[in-house]
């Protein structure tokens, strides 16, 4: 491998690093919404009007959050690893976890206009971790 092609390994292989750290830190913050502090402050932040509406919608809001920690935490994972371990086991995680997030995003920002800047937020880092995570596979 010339010194060229590995510096650029490199800097892909930092760039989707962080990008997927950024993005497991950005869906830790969703969960922690959906799932501990939905009744209060997480309620707010996803337009539900009244305990009323958080009651019927707390269980669905609770598992929608697990599943995004569990996103976050093989974001981590997979950041980590492609980091300071096997790129290709690591960089495999980041493209499920990440392409995961940016899928779910991508759905988000189809279902409602007033919807994209929450999946720009969502769906950005873990985009970008995608497309660097793959260069390191070239």
């Amino acid at each position: 491998m010339s010194a060229a092609v590995g510096a650029h390994t490199a800097q892909m292989t930092a760039l989707a690093t962080i990008a997927a750290l950024v993005a497991a830190a950005i869906h830790t913050y969703i969960f922690v919404l959906e799932s501990v502090t939905f009744e209060s402050a997480g309620r707010r932040v996803f337009g539900v009007r009244d305990d009323a509406e958080a009651r019927i919608v707390r269980r669905w809001a609770f598992n929608q959050g697990w599943y995004n920690l569990f996103l976050a935490v093989g974001a981590a994972v997979g950041a980590l690893v492609l980091a300071f371990g096997d790129g290709h086991v690591g960089a495999a995680l980041v493209l499920f976890a990440c392409g995961s997030m940016a899928g779910a995003a991508s759905v988000l920002a189809a279902t409602d206009r007033a919807l994209l800047r929450p999946a720009a937020i969502q769906g950005g880092p873990s985009a970008v971790a995608v497309v660097a995570a793959a260069i390191t596979l070239i």
